[in-house]
């Protein structure tokens, strides 16, 4: 017996090795296969309630006492539970909330207003919940904007230009059955959002809020005291956008004293009035002064600077919320804690080796060395275009410095679109034609190009800077070709323009609605007419160029640029039965964020990526790493047995 144990022994210590091979090289593809499905993106169920070409219907049931109470107390930011039906998909236990900063405060200031955005959060109540697979989204209440379009288009444009976008489609909301208003929801940039565009190994996601900007302390207070709450990022204290307001009244919103003025004020080569202090007229345009020489936009005064304004595409303007925290993207140094606009505002949970790769990447962006490594130069340079193009001021081109959502992905920093309810035009310096003409070279407002890197050092480099005025020329050829542009506001007002029309609680009449279209029409048609100038050279395609020489500039003249809305606009709608009698607040101004200690963490892939790149092999699978340990007992045993077989076979001779 024991003979014949020796003769086959060898055998089976080779069959056994070969086995343990075999399942060792079975377990390392299957993780290859999990580690390669990462990046593998799919499509939620989800996306197909966010048709743009179809109106959404949301209807949210809620305790009548607990839904008022929370109007009532909308400065708490709490939540409370409600279903929501969205196009007939029940989910139940849904957390709500009004969404909002100082704008909340102003709202709750008022009798004149109900109508608040809010956020519905499937998972707040109930763990992982979703709705079709989407955690979180936004339903905004078109303020400023009587065209109702100009979020709607910007999200269009920039998904046309292949810039990651939140999904959106205009919703017709009800509230327990009755008529609420017309709104547009929006997917919020949270785990949904990453899994969608980015798959499992998505990256780090930020939104850089400059504290300077919450103005009312409410924000701090909520920062340091609730825990396990979301953040609001939406309004972030810009002073800026006001509530309408009746002839003669002084609203008192905690530190801001807003009153108005017979006359908008308008460019006379005056400093940007202090966000504390900014005059309006009811129903007009917020005109802010154009660039400092009472000329036109994007025409700047040379000269020494007056105590602590600054000068850009948009002239002089008070430091503000540009804080030197990280929501500028200019390097200060290595400690996290001198971007705390950035990481105290992470969606998911950051660390310390998250925080390092971004100011990595700040200091190479600041000083221009491998922009290709450090920036996802292609989809920055799409992004910026769409901006340019559409003059978006109330962000990060301007002293604002905010609206976006930073992107980090294995050390390589993006931007993503957030809030646009204040383009086309709608948060600018001067008049129609600073507007129309704003130069794309310098598509700066309050700053200067230096103090935004993100943009002005990939402008530095003229490789990107081509590769920049190519997509300016896509945008102009392509959506605003006058043939495409007309159709594709004719194709949104046949879809939303009955909602408009009914719509109770609307900001503005349909009458000014049917005269911000022809605005919208006409202000697309002259930008595109001014870009295609500029990139031929034809009108001078910076501030200081077009300061040297207006003679070409676009004549904007006829344009009403208060006919599309402005900061608080709107003189609101019919009143509800709770008593209050219009529906007329500042608008939502971004996405919520939490606090860097607080946030989930969701955050997935980075690490791994830098371990596999170096050929260290990592998975969190647990049947992956409970085979693997099988695999290597089975190896371990068999080389022990061969050595224990060779010392007796040896020790016989």
């Amino acid at each position: 017996m024991r003979m014949i144990g020796q003769r086959h022994l060898g055998g089976l210590i080779a069959v056994l090795l070969v086995f343990a091979v075999f399942l060792t090289c079975f377990v390392m593809a299957g993780a290859e296969d999990s580690i390669l499905s990462e990046t593998e993106v799919s499509t939620p169920d989800y996306t197909s309630l966010f048709d743009k070409n179809a109106v959404m219907n949301i209807n949210i049931d809620a305790e009548e006492k607990d839904f008022q109470e929370m109007l009532d107390n909308a400065r708490k930011e709490e939540y409370i539970k409600c279903n929501v039906t969205v196009n007939g998909t029940k989910v139940q236990n849904v957390g709500i909330r009004p969404k909002g900063n100082s704008s909340l405060s102003m709202i709750a200031s008022s009798e004149d207003t109900d109508r608040y955005s809010f956020k519905l959060e499937f998972d707040h109540y109930v763990d992982h919940q979703t709705l079709k697979g989407l955690d979180k989204m936004v339903i905004n209440n078109i303020q400023s904007d009587t065209t109702y379009m100009k979020e709607y288009l910007s999200y269009d444009l920039m998904s046309q230009m292949e810039v990651p976008t939140p999904l959106f489609a205009y919703a017709n909301v009800t509230v327990n059955g009755k008529p609420w208003g017309f709104y547009l929801a929006v997917e919020s940039l949270e785990e949904s959002f990453a899994l969608r565009n980015y798959g499992t190994g998505y990256g780090m996601f930020y939104k850089p809020e400059g504290m300077g900007e919450r103005g009312s302390g409410k924000m701090n207070d909520t920062m340091e005291k609730m825990q396990d709450r979301e953040r609001s990022g939406e309004d972030t204290e810009q002073t800026q956008k006001q509530m309408p307001q009746k002839p003669g009244n002084i609203i008192q919103d905690q530190d801001n004293a807003i009153q108005n003025k017979s006359n908008v004020i308008q460019g006379q080569g005056n400093a940007m009035p202090d966000k504390d202090s900014i005059a309006q007229d009811k129903g007009n345009a917020m005109q802010f002064p154009d660039n400092g020489d009472g000329a036109q936009h994007g025409v700047q005064r040379d000269g020494p600077k007056a105590g602590n304004f600054r000068e850009g595409a948009g002239g002089p303007v008070p430091g503000g919320a540009d804080s030197g925290n990280g929501v500028n993207l200019v390097y200060q140094s290595d400690d996290p804690d001198d971007y705390s606009d950035i990481f105290d505002n992470a969606v998911f949970k950051a660390n310390k080796k998250d925080y390092a790769k971004v100011i990595k990447a700040l200091k190479n962006l600041n000083d221009g060395t491998e922009l290709d490594k450090y920036i996802n130069v292609d989809e920055v340079l799409r992004y910026f275009a769409v901006n340019t193009f559409i003059v978006n001021l109330d962000h990060y081109a301007s002293n604002m410095g905010h609206n976006y959502y930073l992107y980090e992905k294995d050390g390589q920093l993006a931007m993503l679109p957030w809030d646009y309810n204040m383009a086309f035009g709608g948060f600018q310096p001067g008049n129609a034609s600073s507007a129309v003409n704003f130069p794309i070279d310098t598509p700066v407002s309050g700053v200067e190009l230096a103090d935004r890197p993100m943009i002005g050092k990939l402008l530095g480099v003229q490789e990107y800077k081509e590769k920049y005025h190519e997509y300016l020329q896509q945008i102009c050829d392509e959506y605003f070709d006058k043939r495409n542009y007309e159709n594709k506001l004719d194709q949104v007002d046949s879809l939303i323009g009955n909602y408009v029309k009914k719509d109770s609680s609307a900001f503005y009449t349909y009458d000014q609605y049917r005269s911000g279209l022809e605005a919208l029409e006409t202000f697309g048609q002259l930008r595109a007419e001014s870009v295609r100038a500029q990139l031929s050279g034809t009108i001078p395609p910076t501030s200081k160029g077009q300061s040297s020489d207006s003679s070409a500039l676009i004549d904007a003249a006829g344009l009403d640029m208060s006919a599309m809305g402005s900061m608080g606009g709107g003189k609101g709608g019919p009143g509800r039965d709770r008593g209050k009698k219009t529906f007329s607040r500042p608008v939502p101004d971004g996405e919520d964020f939490r606090s860097r200690d607080e946030a989930p963490d969701l955050q997935a892939g980075a690490d791994d990526a830098l371990q596999n790149a170096a050929g260290i092999w990592t998975t969190d699978d647990p049947s992956l790493i409970k085979t693997a340990i099988v695999c290597a007992v089975f190896q371990i045993a068999a080389l022990l047995f061969a050595i224990r077989f060779r010392r007796r076979r040896f020790g016989n001779f």
